[in-house]
């Protein structure tokens, strides 16, 4: 009997679970059990929910296209707004706050108010708007329940009026916000020369304030009937609060009282106005003009006027120089002053590049950037600056001004992604203390202090730490630590020095470890060849393959110690000789013949080079038996590294597949070639339909049949789906490769194998004979015996699929329907043990259908046609545990696939039974969809601009999400509750909106609080099991009621 199981013991259960009870009834011969199993699984529907949710939780790295810097010194806090309106505020590592204006408006200019976690944002559509700071509601997190949490919202916006009797708007646009110390007034520049007053928070416009430029009295030889510009700079004197600095494009400053409203004094400029900086005790100030000078100018009493600056000087002349943006004053407690400045270099050599200068006393630093400078502020108590903050148009640059030198300090978070780009990734969770400690260890750069250390992360400590590796365009692979919210690089490993490329300086590789450069984003590729492609890590044994543009396949080791050595070289010729095909595309990679240094951490052992050089599409380790499996283009491959031995190249090219032979580097696609394929698909059609047309009287029967036979097998809601020509180019190109310990031969002995599936729906599984591999087995390698003996592969099954769909994804299930254990997992206890008494299967999918066949006779037991029930493709493919919120030790293993128009879909192995689908990505996002990639733990990212990436999760349990909390000069006003985790804007607008989207699931709202709407379903549901009661068990309506009116009460 299940009833003391289902009644007692309140286990959560999947959405589909029913059918599996009706499954497992079918062994059941009492009505009453059916019926008591179904009536306790609706009473069990609404914990299904604890399973899945969709959150947008947290956007890891640079934001795009920046476009506007603020610091809040008494918080310790920075902002960073973009041009798609939003805003971003850091803190600590880990302290993160979001907010997202209303229209997707570049943000030009930010001012926080110190102290008050307020900040004001101008926008391009000549906006102003408040934000600030507010208390969230009290959230559970870890089982703990905590309080204090902030989030960001906007107050309110404002917009100056236009002046009366003039029709354009431009007089009233806004150039330059001045926010005084007070916090309780904000002055407003504008392009017609006038400056607007607003009281704060209210952000109302103070009536009589104004100052007009015809307000200002100027000399006669000054005036010269010429307007004075726009105000370009408003600045606050550091002593004498009330008065104000307003320096106009044409070159004249006023000293401003606000509470007299009378020009103290005028300093005459004659060179076009950038900026101007006060000096710490307000005897003088500084300004940077068109021509790349500055001028000092004292502020003396006596005399309203002043013609001529203290000192002028052009740094970088007498040639023309480009401007000097802005400029900052800084006074030393000991020492020279500090004056820092963006742009003033010769136009003629330094007219596209990217320079910011520092000087103090004899020392002279110009700062080359690889992008434009947006802006720049300093970290510093009293006015001696400890830290210059640099905000470039694609990374974030400190330097750290106590240290001698002035070297640049790593950052925590904001790391440029794209510093070379994106090519691939690859997530590894729950990795061992072990490497991460080396990783660490051979990764740290210069330590020092962050300078942005404001606000406190309550988000508690990760339970497991988690790697993101990314692979670029320059041969580099980085390892970022993806345990929290902020996405901290920790190593990078460089490929290029394991070869000669075409911009080689000379034949001895540099150290990597020295390296000049400010900053680290650098678009161009020494040799597009290097470009990664594919990423495996086994985090057991510290081994690493990385997979390349040009075919090369290397396999490094971690070392925690410095090492110059030669590199062993192994070719593998993927055509085996066979006649008719001609490479067309790149060379290969020349390999160094010469020891080259490699530095603490992963070193190469061997280099495999696949022939022709293709780029590899696909690639896989198995440390345990000492084997790499390879696939390109033109075939797979399969590589002994223990022994250095190829054990098996099997060639995939179908005989016209010639655009295999042009790589994708090559420039000569053959138009003429492409032309005749169309010809011959058209008349291909044409044939069929004329074909079609022959009409006689048994022709019509069979039609008349077939129609019949077509309206029973397929499903109203199915699509047809036409097979793939085996002739199509390209389908030979391996999609994905697999090892498992399985049965292949017979259903008695398991053994290792190699599974590999390509573009034309082909999947080839290999038989492997490994030394020391056997009995079911792992045998601990001793190396006595084994030096003659060499791995062997045997063909031991190829599957063709009916419609030629390509093969994305090749998963092996044991006797339980679990996927199989990584390699080391099942040996050293780390993972529960395959199922070997019962029956395996493997899991295939394509881009049209996901199909489970029995192992070892491969015949089909179960499928499901995505295409033809939803009419979209797979992209992505993963295995995934979800763990249960309601029962802390039950979790459930679930197929996730992602489409090509960028929604989820869930289901449950082996059955296949559809669970739960997501709108996540935008259809459009096509670099998104691409560039997805899951965790094992329900979690993912992808891309949203080149330099960021999303972070989802699918569980209701796992969660990755900023919990922060601040302290403030103002008490917190609190926000509505919401039963969920609070919705975080996504700052570039590529996510979807998740109104509404979930099919059997939320949103981003949790899962609870669709209880109630459940609760109708389960009252209709127990009426109608009660209804269609057997006589003989009819005795059971009164229960049945009696215990859902208990549950539902």
């Amino acid at each position: 009997m299940l009833l003391p199981s289902l009644l007692f013991k309140n286990f959560p259960l999947t959405l589909l679970r029913v059918s599996s009870l009706l499954d497992a009834s079918l062994t059941i011969q009492s009505d009453m059990e059916i019926y008591l199993n179904l009536f306790f699984y609706i009473a069990n529907v609404p914990f299904s929910l604890v399973y899945f949710c969709l959150f947008q939780t947290v956007e890891h790295g640079f934001p795009h296209q920046p476009s506007a810097l603020a610091f809040d010194p008494k918080l310790q806090l920075m902002a960073i707004g973009t041009k798609s309106g939003a805003i971003k505020i850091y803190g600590a590592p880990g302290v993160e706050f979001t907010g997202l204006h209303k229209d997707t408006t570049a943000v030009t200019q930010m001012h926080f108010l110190p102290g008050q976690g307020r900040l004001l944002s101008l926008l391009d559509d000549n906006t102003i708007h408040l934000w600030e700071l507010v208390a969230g509601p009290p959230r559970e997190v870890g089982g703990v329940k905590r309080e204090g949490m902030v989030c960001l919202q906007e107050v309110c916006s404002y917009s100056l009026p236009g002046r009366p009797g003039i029709e354009s708007c431009s007089a009233t646009r806004v150039t330059v916000l001045l926010l005084l110390r007070s916090c309780e007034l904000l002055c407003v520049g504008t392009e017609g020369g006038g400056v607007y007053f607003l009281d704060l928070p209210r952000l109302s416009l103070k009536d009589g304030q104004t100052l007009l430029q015809d307000q200002v009295t100027l000399p006669e030889d000054y005036r010269c009937g010429k307007s004075l510009g726009p105000v370009e700079s408003l600045q606050e004197h550091p002593q004498q609060p009330g008065k104000i600095l307003i320096g106009y494009s044409r070159g004249l400053v006023v000293l401003w009282d606000l509470s007299t409203r009378h020009a103290n004094h005028l300093f005459l400029g004659k060179q076009q106005l950038e900026s101007l900086v006060w000096e710490r005790s307000g005897n003088s100030f500084v300004s940077s003009h068109s021509d790349g000078g500055y001028s000092v100018w004292a502020v003396a009493s006596g005399n309203p006027y002043t013609h001529q600056p203290v000192s002028s000087s052009i740094p970088y002349g007498p040639f023309p120089c480009k401007a000097i943006n802005k400029i900052l004053w800084r006074t030393a407690q000991s020492g020279s002053p500090v004056l820092l400045y963006s742009g003033g270099m010769p136009r003629a050599s330094y007219g596209d590049r990217h320079c910011l200068t520092i000087q103090q006393d004899k020392e002279h630093v110009t700062l080359d950037f690889t992008s434009r400078v947006i802006d720049f502020f300093t970290v510093h108590s009293f006015d001696d600056p400890s830290a210059l903050v640099v905000l470039l148009e694609e990374e974030l640059v400190v330097i750290d001004l106590q240290t001698p030198g002035w070297p640049s300090l790593p950052t925590p978070y904001l790391a440029p992604l794209h510093s070379s780009a994106i090519t691939c990734s690859c997530h590894v969770s729950n990795v061992p203390p072990k490497l991460w400690e080396r990783l660490v260890n051979a990764g740290k750069a210069q330590q020092g202090h962050w300078p942005i250390c404001g606000g406190k992360n309550m988000a508690p400590l990760p339970k497991q730490q988690e790697l993101l590796l990314t692979g670029h365009e320059d041969g580099t692979v980085r390892f970022w630590d993806a345990s929290g919210v902020a996405l901290t690089p920790i190593y990078k490993l460089s490929t290029a020095s394991v070869f000669h490329t075409d911009c080689d300086p000379s034949d001895d590789p540099q150290d990597p470890s020295n390296d000049p450069d400010v900053g680290c984003f650098d678009p161009y590729s020494d040799d597009p060849r290097l470009g990664i492609q594919k990423i495996s890590l086994c985090k057991y044994s510290n081994k690493l393959v990385v997979a390349g543009t040009a075919g090369q396949v290397k396999l490094d080791m971690d070392n925690d110690e410095r090492s110059d050595h030669l590199v062993d070289v192994s070719v593998v010729d993927l055509l085996q000789d066979r006649e008719g095909f001609t490479w067309k595309g790149h060379d290969r990679l020349e390999p160094r013949l010469k020891p080259a240094p490699f530095p603490p951490g992963f070193q190469p052992l061997v280099l495999v080079q696949c022939l022709p050089p293709a780029s590899v599409t696909a690639v896989t380790l198995h440390a345990e038996w000492n084997l790499i499996a390879f696939g390109t283009s033109h075939g797979f491959g399969l590589f002994d590294y223990h022994r250095r031995n190829a054990v098996l190249a099997r060639c995939t090219l179908h005989p016209n597949d010639s655009l295999a032979m042009e790589g994708p580097l090559s420039r000569v696609k053959s138009l003429k070639k492409s032309l005749r394929q169309s010809f011959r698909r058209i008349r291909k059609s044409r044939v069929s339909g004329k074909k079609r047309a022959i009409s006689t009287p048994t022709s019509k029967v069979q039609e008349a049949n077939a129609a019949l036979a077509e309206q029973e097998e397929v499903a109203p809601v199915q699509r047809r789906i036409e097979p793939r020509s085996a002739d199509d180019s390209l389908s030979g190109v391996v999609r994905c490769l697999c090892f498992a310990d399985t049965f292949l031969r017979d259903g008695t002995h398991h053994g290792p194998t190699l599974w590999a599936g390509t573009n034309s729906g082909s999947v080839y599984a290999y038989a492997l004979e490994v030394p020391g591999v056997g009995l079911g087995r792992v045998c601990e390698r001793s190396g006595a015996g084994e030096g003659s003996a060499c791995a062997e592969a045997v063909l031991g099954k190829e599957i063709q699929l009916m419609h030629r769909a390509p093969v994305v994804s090749i998963c092996v299930l044991d006797g339980r329907g679990k996927p199989l254990p990584d390699p080391y997992e099942a040996s050293r206890d780390l993972a529960t043990a395959p199922d070997m008494t019962n029956a395996h299967s493997v899991l295939i999918a394509s881009e049209e259908q996901l199909k489970v066949f029995s192992l070892p006779k491969v015949s089909a037991k179960t499928k499901f046609k995505l295409t033809a029930h939803e009419g979209c493709r797979v992209r992505k493919v993963a295995m995934v545990v979800f763990s249960s919120t309601a029962q802390e030790d039950y979790s459930e293993h679930t197929l996730v696939c992602l489409t090509n128009l960028g929604d989820m879909h869930l289901f449950s192995i082996p059955g296949l039974r559809p669970q739960v689908r997501y709108d996540c990505i935008r259809k459009e996002d096509i670099s998104g969809i691409a560039s997805c990639v899951f965790t094992k733990n329900g979690q993912g990212f992808y891309l949203i601009s080149p330099s960021e990436y999303e972070r989802f999760s699918l569980s209701a349990k796992v969660l990755t999400e900023p919990l922060c909390s601040i302290h403030l000069d103002r008490p917190l006003e609190p926000t509505p509750a919401s039963d969920g985790p609070a919705a975080q804007p996504q700052a570039n607008g590529t996510h979807k909106n998740q109104t509404s989207q979930a099919e059997g699931g939320s949103g981003y709202t949790h899962a609870h609080t669709h209880t109630h709407t459940h609760t109708h379903a389960h009252v209709c549901f127990v009426i109608f099991l009660i209804f269609f009661l057997p006589p003989r068990l009819s005795f059971l309506s009164s229960p049945l009621l009696f215990f859902s009116s208990c549950y539902f009460s």
